[in-house]
């Protein structure tokens, strides 16, 4: 059975000028962590309120644990755990008081489920009686994850939890996730994050609210047509430039530390032939090699047309 059925759900705004998202159409299966994967403005958060029952869909229909997101949306709300992007919990409670609060509504409390939420708890208990809103952003993001989790919830939703958290929590934040999949709670994620992407079991990539590909991390990869080439050299800004005015480019984008490159043609004197003519133009510390094309170099191929 599947944990989440989106068929055609399609939300606008504005009386209906603004599209946010348009005829979007995937499932999630029970246990599953499932990633929706985008950058800011692509509908991601408009497709997690309606699913939650914030918002009325504009045409489509959807379940979450069986229940109709229209007629039923009291059932979905008794059976879920939201995390919206922007920490939400009162800032003047301290992290036991809202943990509390959250355990309260549910009708349940913090001893009942504490199991679930162990992991987690134990690394904001030492500051429980700590308000909120002095917490830094890694022990926000775990305080909200546990008060998400506080009534044991089928599904749970995160709409981009790691925005704006450093490195190191990201990290540790994508390891209780991977526990809570395997205690059999279903995960639906989002995040702009394309390294974040890997780490779930399916990925929808979205743009525009239209949702251009769904497939496991390592498929989507390997989906990319053609090769995709590495290139370094001392003028970063320059070799852009220059790469872009080459005749034998097909695409090329600043990732990270090099340029990703693909040529029009696929033929192996395409190096030698790029080399030389850098070389004569004046770069140094030359590197070019071949790589695996990635989630991003992929979202960029494919939600080309919808930019022109």
């Amino acid at each position: 059975m599947d944990a989440i059925t989106l068929d055609n759900i399609t939300k606008t705004y504005n009386k209906g000028k603004v599209l946010a998202v348009d005829k979007a159409t995937f499932t999630v299966a029970e246990g599953e962590m499932f990633g929706l994967i985008g950058p800011d403005g692509a509908g991601k958060t408009s497709i997690f309120r309606v699913l939650t029952t914030l918002l009325l869909p504009d045409g489509g229909s959807g379940t979450v644990a069986g229940f109709d997101i229209v007629d039923q949306y009291k059932e979905i709300r008794n059976c879920i755990g939201y995390m919206p992007g922007k920490f939400s919990l009162y800032q003047d409670l301290s992290v036991e008081e809202n943990l509390k609060f959250f355990a309260t509504i549910f009708e349940t409390t913090i001893e009942e489920n504490y199991e679930l939420i162990k992991d987690i708890y134990i690394q904001i208990e030492p500051f429980k009686t700590r308000r909120a809103g002095k917490l830094s952003g890694g022990m926000k993001q775990k305080l909200a994850l546990c008060c998400a989790l506080i009534h044991k919830p089928k599904v749970l939703f995160l709409d981009e939890p790691t925005t704006g958290v450093d490195a190191v929590s990201r990290v540790e934040f994508w390891e209780m996730l991977k526990r809570l999949k395997h205690q059999g709670i279903t995960i639906l994620v989002s995040t702009p994050y394309m390294d974040e992407a890997v780490l779930c079991d399916r990925i929808a990539l979205i743009q525009d609210g239209k949702i251009l590909s769904i497939d496991s991390s390592e498929n989507t990869m390997k989906k990319y047509p053609g090769r995709m080439y590495a290139v370094h050299s001392l003028n970063m800004h320059k070799l852009l430039k220059d790469l872009r005015s080459y005749p034998d480019t097909l695409s090329c984008f600043t990732f990270g530390d090099s340029m990703h490159l693909t040529f029009r043609e696929d033929n192996d004197g395409n190096v030698t032939r790029l080399n030389e003519y850098l070389n004569n133009i004046g770069h140094t510390n030359l590197e070019i090699k071949e790589i695996q094309a990635g989630i991003e170099d992929y979202f960029i191929k494919i939600s080309e047309p919808a930019h022109g």
